[in-house]
C-alpha cells in the first residue's frame, strides 16, 4: 500500500496584537490581523481540496480549540523550541509518507505548487520552495532515508536559512522549485502583494 502524502501548514492562532509584528508596525494591529486571518483561511480552502492528508501545526500551544478550523484539516500543537525543532517534530510525528510544510503567510501558494513539490519527492530526498529573502516558503522530505539533522544549526529569519538547511543535506538528493514566493512579513512585502492582486 502506498503511504499517504502529508501537507502541514504552520500557522499562528489569529488573535489581535499577537502576530505579524513588523507588518502591524506599518499598517496597524487590526489590519495585520485581518490580512493574516484572510490569508490563512483562503490558503486552507485552496489547499484542503488536494489528494493529501491536511494538517495544521498551530502556535501557541493550547489554541487548537479556540477557532473553527475547516474540514478536512486536523490541528495539532507545534510544541516548544526554535522553528527547526518544531518542524522536525511535526514531520516526525506524522504517519508514514512524504511530508511537506508550508507557511501560512504566503498568499500566492497554490495547489499546483504542492503537487509539483510532491512530484519532486519522487526523485529527491528533500524539496524547497525558495523565498525572496533567502529563506523558504516550502520544505518537504520523503522521510526515507531519515533526515534527522535537516534543521540543525540553521540561521532562521536570515538570508542564510535555505543555504544552511541545504548544507545539512549534503550528499542527499535535493530539488529547489523554480517559483520564488514572498512571505508577507513587512509593509514592503504587503505592498508588493497588494499590487499583484487582480482588480
Amino acid at each position: 500500500m502506498t503511504p499517504a502524502r502529508h501537507l502541514i501548514v504552520f500557522a499562528r492562532l489569529p488573535r489581535l496584537g499577537t502576530l505579524k509584528r513588523r507588518l502591524a508596525a506599518g499598517i496597524g494591529d487590526q489590519a495585520a490581523l485581518a490580512f493574516y486571518r484572510n490569508a490563512l483561511f483562503a490558503l486552507l480552502r485552496r489547499l484542503g481540496r488536494g489528494p493529501w492528508q491536511c494538517w495544521i501545526a498551530l502556535t501557541p500551544d493550547g489554541g487548537v480549540h479556540r477557532a473553527r478550523w475547516p474540514r478536512p484539516w486536523r490541528v495539532f500543537d507545534q510544541g516548544r523550541g526554535d522553528l527547526g525543532r518544531r518542524m522536525a517534530r511535526a514531520i516526525a510525528s506524522r504517519p508514514p509518507g512524504p511530508t511537506i510544510i508550508v507557511g501560512s503567510d504566503i498568499p500566492d501558494i497554490a495547489s499546483t505548487h504542492i503537487e509539483e513539490a510532491f512530484r519532486a519527492l519522487g526523485r529527491a530526498d528533500a524539496v524547497f520552495g525558495p523565498a525572496e529573502d533567502g529563506g523558504y516558503w516550502l520544505v518537504g522530505c520523503r522521510r526515507r532515508p531519515e533526515l534527522a539533522e535537516m534543521f540543525d544549526r540553521v540561521r532562521w529569519s536570515s538570508k542564510y536559512a535555505l543555504a544552511d538547511t541545504m548544507k545539512n543535506l549534503r550528499g542527499r538528493r535535493t530539488q529547489v522549485l523554480n517559483r520564488v514566493l514572498d512571505d508577507i512579513d513587512d509593509v514592503a512585502a504587503y505592498a508588493r502583494w497588494r499590487a499583484r492582486r487582480p482588480g
